[in-house]
């Protein structure tokens, strides 16, 4: 007799899925990017502004991932970009076979060149499981605390970049950049580091750089502004 576990059948069924995703948009010549982060670490905002600066090329569509509400998916239909959402209900990520599902709705009749997922928000889930993206980009708000990296390892570890969000908010936490930065590069040597605010507009070049397919120098964290003033809760 063979043991199999159920979450060994869970990720070969999903890995399946992920595989047909690539297929699927490897034919249409594109490339999918997934954003995964906690709840409220900027992942919306980030498309939004990402979407604004981009101008419509490449030409970009999303898929938005939450346990339940469009809101999101409103948002970022405002962007003037075609949407699915994907409403889990009690699931604590997306999984591949509700990805195929949207990407089959998304780029019908369409030509897109780069597809956005925002997985929900979680840490933990989302890691674990591939849907078929190019890269899992981890977001980090300066509202957390600095020693994210360090709990949620896997995520990291996978992570094709990482991007520090709100970090205009800096002067009002203990928030330490370059510590999570550290703690960051013990897990992930090559995928460069973003600081950005995505509602002031600021340090958004190379990360708009990145996502357009260029070739932002490797290692190398870009540095996120000094911190100042008081510090204030560090978040959880």
């Amino acid at each position: 007799m063979r043991k199999i576990t159920v979450m060994e059948r869970v990720l070969a069924a999903d890995d399946a899925w992920a595989r047909e995703n690539r297929r699927l948009l490897a034919a249409r010549g594109a490339r999918m990017y997934e954003l995964v982060g906690s709840p409220g670490a900027g992942k919306t905002a980030l498309l939004e502004r990402t979407i604004l600066l981009l101008g419509g090329r490449p030409r970009v569509g999303v898929i938005e991932g939450d346990l339940a509400t469009a809101r999101d998916a409103e948002r970022i239909r405002r962007a003037g970009v075609p949407v699915v959402q994907i409403n889990t209900g009690s699931g604590c990520h997306l999984s591949a076979h509700a990805v195929h599902a949207a990407l089959a709705d998304l780029l019908s009749g369409r030509r897109l060149d780069l597809v956005f997922v925002e997985n929900v928000g979680n840490l933990v889930c989302p890691a674990a499981f591939d849907l078929g993206e190019d890269a899992k980009i981890a977001l980090v708000s300066v509202t957390e605390g600095d020693d994210k990296v360090e709990k949620y390892p896997l995520l990291f570890a996978r992570a094709r970049a990482l991007v520090l969000t709100k970090t205009a908010l800096l002067p009002h936490t203990d928030f330490r950049p370059a510590a999570a930065v550290r703690a960051f590069r013990k897990l992930n040597r090559g995928s460069p580091v973003f600081a950005v605010d995505s509602l002031a507009g600021s340090g958004l070049d190379p990360w708009i750089a990145f996502v357009r397919g260029g070739r932002p120098a490797r290692g190398k964290a870009r540095r996120p502004p000094r911190r100042s003033g008081a510090a204030g809760p560090r978040g959880s």
